[in-house]
C-alpha cells in the first residue's frame, strides 16, 4: 500500500514512505526488555517502560501521515488514507508475530 501511496501518478511523493522508520524503530524496546527481563514475575518497569515507548512509535506512525497531509497539504488524503491501511496491516501483522511466539511450549507437553 505504501508503494501506492507513493508511487501513483497522482500522488508522485515519497513522504508517506517515512512510516516504515517506525516500523524499524517500533519493535525494537519491546524485544529488547523481554530478552533483559525474561524470567522475571510480577511487574516490570522495564517492559512497561519499553511498551510505553513503542505505543508511542505506533502512534507517531498513524499521525505522520495525518499530519502530513493537513500541514500545508504537503500529501494527498488518498495517500494518507492509502499509508493508515498499511499501518493497520503492519502492526496487526506484528501483533500476531508477538501473540504467537510468545506462547509457552506447555500445549505440546500435555497429551
Amino acid at each position: 500500500m505504501y508503494s501506492l501511496a507513493c508511487a501513483l501518478p497522482q500522488y508522485n511523493l515519497w513522504w508517506p514512505f517515512f512510516v516504515v522508520l517506525f516500523y524499524v524503530l517500533a519493535p525494537i524496546p519491546t524485544l529488547v526488555a523481554r530478552r533483559y527481563n525474561e524470567h522475571s514475575t510480577g511487574s516490570n518497569v522495564c517492559l512497561e517502560n519499553a511498551i510505553f515507548i513503542t505505543m508511542g512509535l505506533v502512534v507517531s506512525s498513524f499521525a505522520l501521515p495525518i499530519v502530513l497531509a493537513r500541514a500545508g497539504q504537503i500529501i494527498q488524503w488518498g495517500a494518507c488514507y492509502l499509508t493508515l491501511a498499511g499501518n493497520v496491516v503492519v502492526y496487526l501483522t506484528l501483533l500476531g508475530f508477538f501473540m504467537t511466539f510468545d506462547q509457552d511450549d506447555s500445549d505440546y507437553i500435555s497429551l
